[in-house]
């Protein structure tokens, strides 16, 4: 069986690569359980200065929730469920107490520009493509534009929530969602490191709890984002409308077309 999560420690600088190329590193509940825990392990451990998260192949970082995981609910109690399940998985990074960059060797889109944006330091290359396409699939947006506003504000957050477009790299990082842009794909993981290295060579304790206060900053929110989603996505999967998304998603798929996820 693939190993979906590959892991690499090396010099303080641990890398965590998605790898599911064949499902654009989608993940589904185990895959995500397995990247939880391997944050929750970098965190406790001292030979760990910074984390580096990238995806395998050449298309994605990842294109978030696998939908052949929730195209099967069958009730709304089945989608607040799933939506509850994510903040352990979350938190697994924004409790990280290590700096940490994404690698964004292609998209970016749903779950996984959530994720992104829980990084510290983000690289991206002129192929990169990141966004919040949840509504496309039929899936509420919650935790993404919580994240988002903090970053670009109301009014860009509500225009690319509504849409679930994907920017294009040059208008993620003029709005600071992408902080470098490298030149070609093989540029984003040496890049990816030396910043990783930089990070890593902070004293620790400023680090952790200049950290520890960004999350203060933002805990209301946060905590906001989980205490009324559930009944949010309980609500849309009691409808049924995400889940007869995704059957379209599937159907466009079978005859060659594209859709993005969640």
């Amino acid at each position: 069986m693939q190993d979906t999560v590959l892991t690499d420690v090396s010099d303080g600088i641990a890398t965590l690569t998605l790898n599911n190329p064949a499902k654009l590193n989608a993940w589904d509940t185990p895959m995500r359980a397995r990247i939880q825990a391997v944050l929750e392990d970098w965190n406790r451990r001292s030979d760990v200065k910074a984390v580096i998260l990238t995806g395998a192949g050449e298309r994605a970082f990842s294109a978030g929730q696998d939908l052949d995981e929730t195209e099967k609910f069958k009730s709304g109690a089945d989608g607040a469920k799933w939506f509850l399940s994510w903040r352990a998985f979350y938190d697994s990074l924004r409790n990280l107490e290590k700096p940490s960059v994404a690698a964004l060797n292609g998209l970016a889109a749903g779950s996984a520009f959530q994720l992104m944006m829980l990084t510290d330091v983000r690289v991206g290359y002129p192929g990169s493509k990141v966004g919040q396409p949840e509504i496309n699939a039929g899936i509420p947006s919650v935790l993404g534009p919580m994240l988002m506003f903090d970053r670009i504000g109301l009014s860009r957050t509500v225009e690319m929530t509504l849409m679930g477009r994907m920017l294009e790299a040059e208008e993620a990082k003029a709005i600071g969602l992408i902080h470098h842009l490298v030149v070609a794909p093989v540029a984003v993981m040496p890049k990816a490191r030396e910043i990783a290295r930089q990070l890593a060579s902070k004293p620790a304790t400023a680090m952790r709890l200049t950290k520890k206060w960004f999350r203060a900053l933002t805990q209301p929110q946060y905590d906001n984002a989980f205490a009324n989603g559930a009944a949010i996505q309980a609500e849309a999967y009691a409808s049924g409308e995400p889940q007869e998304a995704m059957r379209r998603f599937f159907a466009e798929r079978a005859k060659g077309g594209r859709a993005s996820g969640g």
